[in-house]
């Protein structure tokens, strides 16, 4: 096969594969409504089974469900079989995937399924098939095609249905009111939960790590602060201690450009007022948006009354992962 050869055949499956997916909005009718209506008004969880690659599909809609708001586990047919059925409840709706609707275990299954009394929700590539006929809603996720020239590996037929997983957990997405922040109260440990849920307050430098000089600091002694403190800037407040602005590195280096006679200058003399602040009840997202907006590395958090309460450096944010929108 030439380099060319494989390029095309690559872009005919997903040509072929595109198209399947394509052909799935047909199907998109009442019985999809069906589905989504039970699954919302069940006080029970979405139990998905099915074999082989259908079970791979089953396992990956579960995934993608739970992290939307709807509790949802993979039950594998054969397990099933030998006493994980006990895992079902009565309130609970049960997904069924197969691509032939004839799957063998899934069919000895389905009469200890009708005795929990569960509903029974067909994805189905034959919506006329065995399984179709017993379960209360089928889905019908039929192909024209598998992308395998031999029609032996599901590869449409599993796109298909892994889309239509997709529908179904978005649908219930909105019409469950699922937010951002509902999504990252269940993505704690991730970049987007991070950046939809961390607070200023639990990534600021505080306390004695807060570079802070006096308005009428000296020039050599506020160099020795920002140099202590390491973050390139300190802040310069008045007699109150409240915020009066701040000095950064490049705050000294353009002075420099102007004047090397800087030691009879003070820190009030140096500063630029009004700089960039937030409070610490913010998101940690907004602060890094803020920076980026404005080509600065640091902002200053102060409190109710303008006094300075902590600083957030850009490297803290990049190093947590957080990426704004």
């Amino acid at each position: 096969m030439s380099d060319e050869q494989i390029i095309s055949k690559g872009k005919e499956i997903i040509s072929i594969e595109g198209n399947a997916v394509l052909n799935l909005q047909k199907n998109i009718g009442n019985e999809f409504v069906r589905a989504v209506n039970v699954i919302l008004n069940s006080k029970g969880r979405v139990v998905f089974t099915g074999m082989g690659k259908s079970g791979i599909i089953a396992r990956k809609i579960v995934a993608t469900m739970n992290s939307t708001g709807t509790a949802a586990f993979y039950l594998h047919p054969t397990d099933a079989l030998h006493g994980d059925l006990g895992m079902v409840r009565k309130d609970d709706i049960l997904i069924l995937i197969s691509k032939s609707g004839h799957t063998e275990e899934l069919l000895q299954l389905i009469p200890m399924l009708k005795r929990i009394n569960v509903t029974l929700i067909g994805m189905l590539g034959e919506p006329d098939s065995k399984i179709g006929k017993e379960c209360d809603v089928v889905l019908n996720v039929a192909v024209e095609e598998e992308a395998c020239p031999y029609d032996l590996a599901p590869t449409s037929s599993t796109t298909a249905a892994l889309v239509m997983g997709d529908a179904l957990a978005i649908s219930l997405l909105e019409l469950r009111g699922f937010s951002e922040e509902d999504f990252a109260i269940l993505h704690p440990g991730g970049s987007l939960g991070k950046r939809l849920s961390l607070k200023i307050s639990e990534i600021m430098i505080s306390g004695k790590d807060i570079p802070i000089v006096g308005e009428n600091t000296s020039i050599k002694d506020t160099i020795f602060v920002i140099t202590s403190k390491r973050l390139g800037m300190t802040c310069v407040v008045d007699s109150n201690g409240q915020l009066s602005g701040i000095i950064t590195d490049g705050d000294l280096r353009r002075l420099l450009e102007k004047t090397l006679d800087i030691k009879n200058l003070s820190a009030g003399e140096v500063m630029t007022r009004k700089p960039k602040t937030l409070s610490r009840d913010l998101l940690a997202s907004f602060a890094l948006t803020q920076m980026e907006n404005h080509n600065i590395t640091s902002l200053i958090v102060v409190d109710s009354d303008n006094r300075p309460d902590g600083i957030v450096h850009l490297h803290d944010l990049v190093k947590l992962g957080l990426q704004s929108r």
